[in-house]
């Protein structure tokens, strides 16, 4: 697996962090994001969606809707899987039609839907350093 590891010192270098990162992915992609409530995940996924011509002030997290779809040049699907108890929950709203659309899938909490995740996902974990400081770790699949 190839390994990038960023420090980011503001919410506007982590959402651009995620705008840099978004130049590599394409639709049928899967990226896996890990990392404590408040780590700044929703903010890399801001980065990612604006890259595909989404507004940033309209993307926010999806913990109590499950799924935010964001039409773009590339439809990005923003999954938070906090809340799910089992990975049968994650089948039940349809969230294989996502991962295997024609989108990005962005998961948020992915640990919770592990067996459903292909191997050729791309893991991101986003760690606090600081007060405002993350550390930003992207592996790659080979």
């Amino acid at each position: 697996m190839g390994t990038e590891t960023f420090t980011s010192s503001s919410v506007s270098e982590t959402i651009e962090r995620g705008r840099i990162f978004a130049s590599s992915l394409e639709a049928g992609d899967i990226v896996c994001l890990q990392g404590d409530l408040g780590a700044g995940k929703t903010h890399f996924v801001k980065g990612i969606a604006s890259r595909f011509g989404v507004e940033e002030n309209t993307v926010s997290s999806p913990t109590f809707t499950l799924i935010n779809e964001y039409p773009g040049a590339t439809p990005i699907f923003h999954f938070d899987c906090y809340r799910l108890e089992t990975e049968q929950e994650a089948l039940e709203i349809g969230a294989e039609e996502y991962l295997f659309g024609e989108g990005i899938s962005v998961v948020e909490w992915p640990e919770k839907i592990g067996n459903l995740l292909p191997v050729d996902s791309v893991w991101v974990t986003i760690t606090h350093k600081g007060e405002t400081e993350r550390e930003i770790i992207i592996k790659r699949p080979d």
